[in-house]
């Protein structure tokens, strides 16, 4: 995660029918320990830079997990 709160993340999922999308969403929530169902695409949905929306987890447990992940 970058200073600004901008997480950088690849997937290898192609851009057809929601595929990286769903791929973006499994992964934030297996690096936070969420199900999948409880992150979502809130806005970009066909767009490179994406905001998610995760729920029932508040924002510092978010970024420790995401930069414990960044760190593996």
């Amino acid at each position: 995660m970058r200073d600004d709160g901008v997480l950088v993340a690849r997937v290898s999922a192609p851009p057809v029918d929601g595929k990286t999308n769903a791929a973006l969403c499994k992964l934030v929530a297996r690096a936070v320990g969420l199900a999948p169902s409880r992150v979502s695409v809130l806005r970009g949905e066909k767009a490179r830079d994406k905001v998610l929306r995760l729920e029932g987890v508040d924002l510092d447990t978010v970024r420790q997990a995401l930069r414990l992940a960044a760190e593996e």
